[in-house]
């Protein structure tokens, strides 16, 4: 699914090393602003341990994981609603996301450059959050300009109503907060979805901190969450320069040897890719058979034929039936026709809401 998180913060805060961490496409890291011009693009593996469990009870020719987008993007400066440095560029690729991976540093270095030349997480956040705002501030004039006219006679109830929303978006924008402060419905969306407001994506706060702040953080890691404890905003510590020496090991077994010297159970960019699945509002469902396990990716609340064409456009257009196994049902019971035999098979028709991990097969005629 072309569904994508971007990776932003101002320069030097740690987005290329965390990208390649992320990635096999590995992005250009070095101590100097503007090293990430053109976005770099990583389709991301998911790790997920079901898919593994699954392999191993139908022990399948083939095995296909799900992934997720990340996008570099390149760093951001004050002025960039303006145009300066690159911002016009830097906004536009994020428009083209869906959520936000907003890196923070959050650790002393006198050998990496800061581009303020302090280190302070929540002044950093404040800057990239109001370009964004008054990029969004830009877009919403320019709407209410449009459609005031027509807002103002009360003959046209659409106009009326867009622009009652778009003067709630505006007022939140103007007191300095993200346009999803202003807690608007789903129906509400729908009116100011053609502006891909930037500050309306989901965002994940990810604290870039040294080795010894990686399991209890640190002061600058409490400040953010401080600072964004009204947003209702995840955070997420990581220590991006010790992700980079995990992901250089060239073996599972010495990668978890690593993990174990340092306490952990899994790389911090494991958690991260789960959660940047989780910030674009998606899910898995499985197929499980002798020549291919797969794990296939929808938004949640997906109804079986708009699921079942994702696998093929005919799938959906001929949907008949769906046979729904729950991925707990087929781990205990160890196979398809264990959970057939105990009623645990079940067929599901068009309004059928699939559940993450159902393991799932399709009946259709085109």
């Amino acid at each position: 699914m072309a569904l994508k998180c971007g990776i932003v913060g101002l320069p030097n805060v740690g987005k290329s090393t965390l990208f390649n961490c992320l990635s096999n496409a590995k992005a250009q890291a070095a101590n100097f602003p503007f090293c990430t011009i053109e976005p770099n693009i990583g389709t991301i593996t998911v790790p997920d341990l079901r898919l593994n469990a699954l392999v191993n009870l139908v022990k399948p020719q083939h095995t296909i994981p799900t992934t997720v987008e990340i996008v570099d993007i390149a760093g951001l400066v004050k002025g960039a609603s303006k145009g300066e440095g690159l911002g016009n560029k830097f906004l536009a690729n994020i428009r083209e996301c869906q959520a936000i991976l907003h890196v923070l540093r959050c650790f002393d270095d006198p050998n990496v450059i800061h581009v303020d030349g302090k280190v302070n997480p929540v002044a950093d956040k404040e800057i990239i959050d109001t370009e964004l705002q008054l990029k969004d501030l830009e877009s919403v004039d320019q709407k209410l300009k449009r459609i005031e006219k027509q807002a103002k006679t009360g003959t046209d109830k659409e106009a009326l109503k867009q622009f009652q929303v778009l003067s709630r978006v505006k007022t939140v924008l103007e007191s300095g907060q993200a346009a999803r402060s202003a807690h608007l419905d789903d129906n509400e969306l729908e009116w100011v979805a053609d502006l891909q407001l930037l500050t309306l994506k989901p965002v994940l706060y990810v604290c870039n901190v040294d080795e010894r702040s990686a399991k209890t953080g640190n002061t600058y890691v409490e400040n953010v969450k401080k600072a964004v404890a009204h947003e209702q905003a995840e955070i997420m510590v990581i220590t991006a320069q010790m992700e980079s020496e995990i992901a250089a090991l060239e073996t599972y077994e010495e990668k978890q040897m690593f993990l174990s010297d340092l306490g952990l159970e899994e790389p911090g960019v494991n958690k991260l890719i789960k959660a940047s699945y989780s910030l674009l509002k998606l899910q898995t469902y499985f197929t499980a058979g002798e020549k291919e396990v797969r794990a296939w990716t929808i938004t949640k609340g997906m109804k079986a034929p708009q699921a079942a064409g994702v696998i093929h456009t005919d799938f959906e257009k001929g949907f008949i039936k769906a046979e729904v196994i729950a991925y707990e049902d087929f781990i205990r019971l160890g196979s398809e026709s264990a959970c057939r035999d105990a009623g645990k098979l079940k067929i599901e028709g068009k309004e059928y809401t699939v559940n993450d991990g159902d393991i799932m097969h399709f009946r259709f005629n085109v």
